[in-house]
């Protein structure tokens, strides 16, 4: 089997200080042994350093209006489903299965993304706040 490709969706600022968003990928897997007792398995380590672990709950009808995410952030949807606008007008929706990126800060205005919950059910979001954002270039 060929390496693994974990896809996501990466929110970023641009040189004229806009948040957009892109699709972007967790590569770098190799089989190797993860916990004693295991057989090899596809992993890779992609960020170092602190962590913190944090849930949200977006209630449907609620719009988050233009923020920044407050650290770099792993966002993850448990359950429901969610979107993001961008500056530069682009709208993603993401359910379970989906991972976000939060890079979002710096923007011009602060205005960073609008965000809320799609449909009937509240959105169950889990948060990864990494101490260190992961150095990807934005443009690629």
């Amino acid at each position: 089997m060929k390496a693994p490709i974990i896809q996501f969706w990466r929110v970023w600022v641009d040189q004229k200080g806009r948040s957009c968003q892109s699709l972007h990928a967790l590569e770098g897997h190799q089989q190797s042994i993860f916990a004693e007792g295991v057989e090899a398995l596809w992993s890779a380590r992609h960020t170092t350093g602190d962590t913190r672990l944090v849930t949200l709950v977006l209630t449907p009808g609620d719009v988050h209006e233009w923020h920044e995410n407050p650290v770099s952030q792993w966002i993850i949807p448990l359950r429901g489903h969610w979107a993001v606008q961008t500056m530069d007008s682009k709208v993603v929706e993401m359910g379970p299965g989906d991972i976000s990126f939060g890079g979002d800060q710096g923007t011009m205005n602060h205005q960073g993304h609008r965000s809320w919950a799609v449909g009937d059910i509240p959105t169950e979001l889990l948060l990864v706040q990494v101490s260190v954002a992961p150095p990807w270039n934005p443009c690629s």
